[in-house]
């Protein structure tokens, strides 16, 4: 008996070996959907791309795409020309290491860096602004509270990016950033007005300065950027930083701050945010009866929640009024950037993904977003 239970072994193991072999030939597979998507969009999305996927503790896809059209070309050109930068340094192939502008990929950064002092019970959620800055009081703006500025729910009236980014230039500190929000108009009631834009992060920076004590991108690397190890990522060495949509990163830092959120606020076995405040964060906190301002189209019907976008949009309600909606924790989250760079994590098949492009042409976005994020979850099963 024992000798046939040897003679068996072999058999099964080579079976299984085989059968291994092939589920990794049928994964390979699977990704060509990708290739070929990513491919059949390039112009699309900029004539360069690089897209990584992470799975069960390693990376299971990160292929770069590189052909700029001429017209592309021309218009990096340009680019480079307004920018002061060198045209040949701006037209070279993306790889996972390129530094590039992350536009409001950079809001979930922000918001991740918040919940560090909320873990440290320096600031809470409820807590209005008039606490930290009483410039808002003066200005009849102190009792908006700290969380409907992370979900876009202040009520001030607010302009575009790139009226945002002029007005950050003119100022020369943070403290006359918070003054030049706080005497804006307000366009709505707070917690009942969404208007998509750069405010809300940029007091949440002004917060974060004066419970820190420290300068808002100091903070940034101690307590996001150097844990999480991305080393080529930050929000600007001179003026104040735009909290809201400043950041310059590579797709293989951002991958480190999704790999963190994906995995409820760990890194490589240390805490960085509790998983109780991911969660929070993942939840929307746009009720039925908010008034939307200002949506851009690339997110489509989208819900929102602290500093990310909750993609399958769960229903958002207050037990009693004026209170913070909740609802249940989204399945998947992302938070997609002007120039076209698309982050997400998906709870349910526990991965997370970055698609790194720089396009600032937005039409069908949202559609596009979807379009992909459906073929790599086709990929993963």
């Amino acid at each position: 008996m024992a000798d046939k239970h040897l003679n068996i072994r072999p058999k099964v193991s080579t079976t299984l070996l085989f059968l291994l072999l092939l589920q990794v030939g049928f994964a390979q597979q699977n990704f060509t959907k990708v290739d070929e998507w990513v491919n059949y969009n390039l112009p699309m999305l900029g004539g360069r791309a690089v897209l990584m996927i992470y799975k069960d503790g390693k990376f299971v896809y990160n292929q770069s795409f590189n052909n700029l059209t001429k017209q592309q070309q021309n218009r990096t050109k340009i680019r480079a020309k307004i920018s002061g930068a060198d045209a040949e340094t701006l037209m070279q192939d993306y790889t996972d290491t390129t530094r590039e502008r992350i536009a409001s990929c950079s809001k979930w950064l922000s918001a991740a860096l918040l919940m560090t002092y909320i873990d440290e019970n320096k600031v809470r959620l409820n807590d209005s602004i008039g606490k930290f800055l009483p410039i808002m009081t003066k200005y009849g703006k102190g009792g908006i509270r700290v969380w409907q500025c992370l979900s876009h729910l202040t009520g001030i009236k607010a302009g575009g990016l790139q009226d945002m980014l002029q007005g950050m230039r003119d100022v020369k500190s943070m403290d006359e950033a918070m003054e030049k929000i706080a005497m804006s108009q307000m366009e709505g009631i707070p917690g009942k007005t969404f208007h998509y834009s750069n405010t809300g992060l940029q007091i949440v920076a002004g917060i974060i300065e004066k419970v820190g004590k420290t300068d808002f991108e100091t903070a940034f690397q101690e307590r996001i950027a150097k844990p999480l190890d991305m080393k080529n990522t930050d929000f600007g060495k001179n003026g104040v930083p735009l909290a809201a949509g400043g950041a310059f990163s590579t797709a293989r830092d951002y991958m480190n701050f999704l790999i963190m959120i994906m995995n409820e606020g760990e890194f490589n076995g240390k805490r960085i945010i509790s998983k109780a405040l991911i969660n929070e964060m993942q939840k929307n906190r746009v009720g039925r009866d908010v008034v939307i301002m200002q949506s851009p189209t690339e997110a489509g019907s989208w819900g929102y929640g602290f500093g990310e976008w909750v993609m399958d949009t769960p229903l958002a309600i207050a037990d009693k009024k004026d209170a913070m909606p909740d609802s249940k924790r989204s399945a998947a989250v992302t938070s997609p950037g002007l120039f076209g760079s698309f982050p997400w994590v998906e709870n349910e098949q526990k991965y997370c993904a970055f698609l790194f492009v720089f396009n600032v042409q937005n039409k069908g976005r949202n559609e596009k977003y979807k379009e992909l994020k459906q073929i790599v979850d086709s990929a993963l099963r």
